[in-house]
């Protein structure tokens, strides 16, 4: 374990009243660490103090499936240390997470009991997204992500995490079993050389492919956060006779990486201990760390990778520490964060305000028919709104990306629920309908796909009436009959061609049709019905 140190010398109280002292503990895979920090009204961090141990927690763990009794004792002795540290200097909260190797292990839960009874810390069990979240945000405080894409990679013993964001909004976020103790015990037990390693990359490069789409992050810039990247950095700048205090911020061009881990493999453990900037308790695993990182640089094909010298324990620190203002209305709060996060994705305004007021309209008309609890009304109504902030990624599949940003942002006055269910309703404005193939939906209890495919009726519908993002309709006149409802548009000027919004609503009308349980039938001015039989395929909205 290092030593207890702080910034300014002994240890001493906050500086200001106001600000709050807090400490975040990260036990991995591989090693525990704790920050202690003073937080700030304006959001402002002062480390106070720092303390690291390493019991391996993720060592065997591939084999056995549980955590081993030594590693654990040691672990929880030290997690002990650490939450006596922090209550001495005065935390108002002690914040724990658990990644991988707890996450895993069939004897996980027994020991978060153990460092409850015996370290007085409850301890939150984080699965890979959280971990790829937490990743990210502290990235984002550390680098500049507000322009381009990029990729957030934190590789740890046990599991490999990636937030994938578009000026500074993630998109996705993604977790692999590619821990760098994980796959050194699969494949590079012994003296497997080179010809391990080519396995590892083999294994690593097939599980990627099918999750990182080159298409919508081929040069984004790369974020390396972990040991693997601290290491990786000490050793770029050792090569060059570089001396610093702190690795972060290092940027190492792509094929260094590759000439730093080809020479490593064909070292042994024993032989890695002498490599300057490595540090020698990584020594036995930094060759399956550094292929993982090489896997998903050649995916994605940056210049170069950025070294973070900061990782999970400091995004546990932003998340606990995050200063929000204090609205009165919260319905205020909501519009200005939605509308702010649709203007972050650059959004068409005309077109999602036409769509939006075209669906509330339908809901109005025909909402409660359907089953729909007033409250939907808004849920609807931000769908609507965000439906396209996809374009932000890409076109192709922007109702895909749109879910996956709309799930991932900074929504305030929203419940993280409701906020699922608006990401599934603007994923569904266009494509295919919700079906039981679709894991994401499907994963959704009962109540709340119902309320996805009804909410989700409304929106394919309403952006039809402005398939070619003119606004034309003026209003929507509903009537809901024995046999069929139908709908008629009434266009802004009467001499106004109306064509391709009455065959772009009639096409995507089917999914109504199916919640509402009769026939939809779109007429025009002049009485006729346009009818989805009528619609050749359509690839765009």
């Amino acid at each position: 374990m290092t030593a207890p140190k702080t910034q300014d010398g002994p240890y001493r109280p906050a500086r200001d009243d106001r600000d709050q002292r807090i400490a975040a503990i990260d036990i991995g895979s591989n090693s525990i660490r704790q920050i202690v920090a003073d937080v700030s009204a304006d959001g402002t961090i002062r480390v106070v103090d720092e303390m690291k141990a390493a019991p391996r927690l993720g060592a065997d763990i591939s084999a056995s499936n549980a955590l081993d009794e030594t590693h654990m004792t040691e672990a929880v002795e030290a997690l002990a240390r650490m939450a006596t540290l922090a209550r001495q200097l005065g935390a108002k909260r002690i914040e724990a997470v658990a990644t991988s190797a707890v996450r895993d292990a069939v004897n996980g839960a027994a020991f978060l009991s153990r460092v409850r009874k015996e370290a007085g810390l409850r301890v939150r069990l984080l699965d890979g997204e959280e971990e790829a979240r937490l990743a990210f945000r502290s990235a984002l405080a550390h680098f500049e992500l507000g322009a381009g894409r990029s990729v957030v990679m934190d590789i740890g013993g046990g599991s490999l995490e990636l937030a994938l964001a578009a000026d500074g909004l993630v998109d996705r976020l993604l977790s692999f079993p590619f821990g760098a103790i994980r796959l050194t015990e699969r494949f590079l037990r012994g003296k497997p050389g080179p010809k391990g390693v080519k396995k590892l990359r083999k294994h690593v490069r097939a599980a990627i492919r099918k999750s990182l789409p080159v298409r919508d992050w081929r040069g984004a810039a790369v974020i390396g956060s972990g040991g693997t990247f601290t290491n990786l950095a000490g050793m770029y700048l050792a090569r060059q006779g570089i001396r610093v205090r702190s690795v972060h911020g290092t940027r190492i061009p792509r094929h260094e990486v590759e000439h730093i881990l080809e020479q490593l493999s064909a070292m042994t453990p024993e032989e890695r201990l002498e490599v300057e900037g490595l540090n020698p308790g990584r020594a036995d695993i930094i060759v399956a760390g550094l292929a993982v990182a090489a896997e998903v640089l050649a995916r994605v094909e940056p210049r170069e990778l950025a070294a973070s010298g900061y990782g999970i324990r400091e995004g546990l620190l932003l998340e606990t520490a995050r200063v929000r203002p204090v609205i009165a209305d919260p319905g205020e709060a909501r519009a200005r964060s939605v509308l702010g996060f649709a203007e972050k994705c650059r959004y068409e305004a005309p077109h999602s305000q036409q769509v939006q007021r075209l669906a509330l309209q339908l809901f109005d008309a025909m909402g409660a028919r359907l089953g729909c609890a007033p409250e939907e009304r808004q849920t609807l109504s931000d769908a609507a709104l965000l439906h396209d902030v996809g374009y932000h990624i890409n076109y192709q599949g922007h109702h895909k990306h749109s879910f996956h940003l709309i799930q991932h942002a900074d929504l305030l006055g929203i419940p993280p629920d409701e906020q699922i269910v608006i990401a599934h309703v603007a994923r569904y404005h266009r494509g295919s309908e919700p079906k039981r193939k679709h894991e994401a939906f499907w994963s959704l209890d009962r109540d709340t796909r119902e309320k996805v495919r009804r909410l989700s009726a409304l929106l394919r519908v309403a952006d039809g009436f402005d398939r070619g993002h003119v606004s034309v309709v003026d209003r929507l006149k509903v009537r809901w009959m024995e046999r069929a409802i139908r709908i008629t548009p009434v266009p802004r000027r009467a001499t106004a061609p109306m064509r391709l919004e009455l065959w772009g609503a009639s096409r995507k009308a089917g999914l109504l049709a199916e919640v509402a349980g009769v026939p939809v039938e779109v007429v025009g001015p002049d009485g006729a019905v346009y009818a989805p039989d009528d619609a050749e395929t359509d690839s765009g909205k």
